[in-house]
């Protein structure tokens, strides 16, 4: 897509993000229905990564859940306005807040944010930046659309203090801004290729899992505090939960901590498996000699 026609969708998006809440929820979803239809590819995905993940639901089971799935996915695009130009008052009035936000805050220790890949993970950014005073360092993946590159960062940035670093500079500048007094949002939980990682099951299916988080939380003396996003639904908006920090986690043993953060993750999936983005693919990078599972 060119620089004018993300333009136009950015237009878009900002006309309906006027909308009232369930108004604008509806259409998202049946945006999600449509994109279910014509995203072929990644609705393949997504059914793989189910079948994979629930081996005991039945074909129809499955796809019930990924249609749901592409129907969040919807709300999520169009609800992106919201998080782009709406004020932060109307952006609270949407929002609920479960646990113990302000943990960064009080800083007694160095704080990672463990942000899992739900469809609403965009909406932890102004939970945490609105409700609290720790400002954030973010890795950056730079998309390939400029004008969408640059709507992105700017609707991440509204909110409180944050950092944003990207991907390609390494964690050097991440780890001088914690030791300024930033906390860490992080979303580890996809495959970013063989380096600095290990094989762990997930699910059973051995999955291709940064130990990067372990080591650097274990470095800096970090407290892990996983945020889960919920979308509700009709016109209730989201639920953001700071966790509490994750037993034990970090400890001397990296692959040790991403089984413990597995495990964790898996059972927070159990409870609204349609959220977790299933249109990655998780699996893609496989142990020497082993086939592609989405071939």
């Amino acid at each position: 897509m060119g620089r004018a026609g993300a333009h136009l969708l950015i237009g878009l998006v900002w006309l309906l993000h006027w909308l009232p809440f369930g108004l604008l929820a509806a259409l998202g979803r049946g945006l999600g229905g449509l994109l279910h239809g014509l995203a072929r590819s990644r609705r393949r995905i997504a059914l793989r990564n189910v079948e994979l993940c629930f081996p005991a639901l039945s074909e129809a089971e499955r796809r019930a859940l990924v249609r749901e799935h592409f129907a969040l996915i919807g709300r999520s695009i169009l609800e992106r306005g919201l998080l782009w130009f709406a004020p932060p008052e109307r952006l609270l009035s949407l929002m609920r807040v479960k646990g113990d936000i302000q943990l960064a805050e009080r800083g007694e220790r160095p704080v990672m944010w463990l942000l899992p890949h739900f469809v609403g993970l965009e909406w932890s950014a102004p939970a945490l930046m609105l409700k609290q005073r720790c400002p954030g360092v973010d890795v950056y993946q730079r998309q390939s659309n400029a004008v969408f590159d640059a709507r992105m960062l700017a609707g991440r940035a509204r909110f409180g203090t944050t950092a944003f670093v990207d991907r390609h500079e390494g964690i050097r500048p991440v780890l001088r801004l914690i030791k300024q007094g930033y906390a860490f949002l992080n979303a580890p939980d996809m495959d970013f290729g063989a380096k600095d990682s290990a094989f762990i099951p997930f699910f059973g299916v051995p999955a291709c899992t940064l130990l990067a988080p372990s080591r650097i939380a274990r470095s800096m003396g970090m407290a892990v505090q996983p945020i889960v996003v919920r979308m509700l639904p009709g016109s209730e908006g989201y639920e953001v939960e700071a966790c509490e920090p994750l037993p034990g986690y970090p400890s001397d043993d990296p692959e040790a901590d991403a089984h413990t953060l597995h495990a964790w993750l898996e059972a927070r999936i159990r409870e609204q498996p349609a959220q977790y983005l299933w249109v990655h693919k998780r699996f893609k990078t496989r142990p020497a000699g082993e086939p592609s599972l989405y071939a």
